[in-house]
């Protein structure tokens, strides 16, 4: 029967289809984007300040970003499976726990930080190690596909759970959140979702390890910080500035409405950058397309330095929200092409601890920079940023390990930049 249920499932696009609906509620929708929800029914319970309940979302990010690698290590080890599936179950028992027992700052606080550990397998990073084990000349686009996930999942959840809220309180919303996760994630990578820790060819003793660079190899490589340096610039600017979007318009004079509204279209652009990202690099030499998604984000902020009105506003958070689409799909690709497949998980693992990092710190920067000199100041340094982010992408050389089933893209030299 097992060997069956394989067979059925073989076409790596099931792959694709069940990662899309485990990232409809992965860490990103389910922890970040419904916390806001949360916090006005909680604080007016319990009476506690906002900046208190507040912390625990930043404590569980922070155990998110810092356990990824482990959890990549382990997938690589072990296989996706075997570890995501506790993984869920844990994240969902955890947004349980907080109905029940979240009823204290510390309590909550800790239950947030459980939730934090057990989201680092329902990152991104399970889905796109699949994804890119299962293609290879058609990789981006499959990266492209799944991760709009995301943006589904941020566009939607959101949605659920104000619903979830109003009709049953913020308790059983917790219970609705967790419940959905399970209900979706757990089949979707069970039957779906997988990938072995070593390809194991016929007649050979052992598992055979993908071509590419060891974890600790890759630390000590170029790239690898050129692609740290890169995708932590573009999270702190991209991140940064949306984060204060609403406030910085509506200093300017624009209604909360106006602000809001282009919010959506940020959301929209999101989805959308992931689609098209995906489909290019499949067609286009990536670093090319990474720096495209690079200085599109830096031409919007531009515009923003601008003073702009309300239309060139709109197009300038589309264009901000087409650089945050594109992030994690060209983090998987690249890793893929200049770092290998042997130890994918654990060296995309420290990428995305980094690029959290990075989401982390521009959002403060641009408060700080609010307090004392005002947005223009930072928004200038997050140009500055993204350019430089570009010139270290466009540096890195022909890929290491280019699709098989194709010639490489062009590029100059014929090494790749790995030392």
């Amino acid at each position: 029967m097992e060997s069956e249920m394989e067979k059925r499932f073989a076409n790596p696009w099931w792959v694709v289809f069940g990662s899309i609906f485990g990232l409809i509620v992965g860490n990103g929708p389910i922890m970040q984007f419904t916390f806001g929800v949360f916090l006005k029914p909680i604080t007016q319970e319990f009476g506690w300040e906002r900046s208190t309940t507040s912390s625990a979302l930043v404590v569980g990010l922070l155990a998110t970003g810092l356990c990824v690698p482990i959890a990549g290590r382990l997938m690589d080890k072990y296989g996706v499976r075997a570890v995501a599936l506790p993984s869920i179950t844990a994240f969902a028992l955890a947004m349980v726990a907080l109905a029940f027992f979240a009823n204290s700052p510390m309590a909550f606080l800790a239950i947030y930080a459980l939730m934090g550990i057990a989201a680092a397998g329902q990152t991104p990073m399970p889905y796109s190690k699949a994804i890119t084990a299962a293609f290879d000349d058609k990789r981006g686009l499959a990266l492209g596909i799944a991760m709009a996930g995301v943006g589904i999942g941020a566009a939607a959840v959101p949605q659920i759970a104000q619903y979830l809220v109003t009709n049953h309180g913020w308790r059983g919303a917790y219970v609705g959140l967790g419940a959905l996760t399970f209900l979706l994630a757990f089949p979707a990578v069970a039957l779906f979702v997988n990938t072995e820790p070593a390809v194991k060819r016929e007649g050979a003793a052992a598992p055979i390890p993908r071509p590419g660079l060891t974890a600790a190899e890759a630390l000590k490589s170029g790239t690898f910080w050129a692609l740290a340096v890169a995708f932590f610039s573009v999270a702190m600017a991209s991140n940064g500035t949306i984060g204060h979007i609403v406030p910085l318009l509506t200093d300017r004079g624009f209604s909360p409405q106006i602000a809001a509204g282009a919010m959506t279209f940020a959301g929209i652009a999101l989805v959308a950058g992931r689609f098209v990202a995906g489909y290019l690099l499949d067609r286009i030499f990536a670093p090319y397309v990474a720096a495209f998604f690079f200085i599109i984000p830096l031409l919007g902020i531009g515009l923003m330095l601008l003073a702009p009105g309300q239309t060139t506003a709109t197009i300038a958070v589309v264009m901000i929200g087409l650089g945050l689409g594109a992030e994690v799909d060209l983090i998987a690709y690249l890793v893929s092409r200049y770092l290998g497949m042997r130890s994918f998980g654990e060296i995309y693992g420290y990428l995305f601890m980094i690029f959290m990092l990075g989401n982390a710190v521009g959002p403060f920067l641009m408060g700080i920079s609010f307090k004392y000199w005002g947005y223009e100041a930072c928004l200038t340094g997050f140009v500055a940023a993204l350019a430089i982010a570009s010139g270290l992408v466009l540096r890195l050389g022909a890929y290491a390990f280019p699709p098989e089933r194709r010639g490489p893209p062009p590029a100059s030299g014929t090494k790749p930049a790995i030392a």
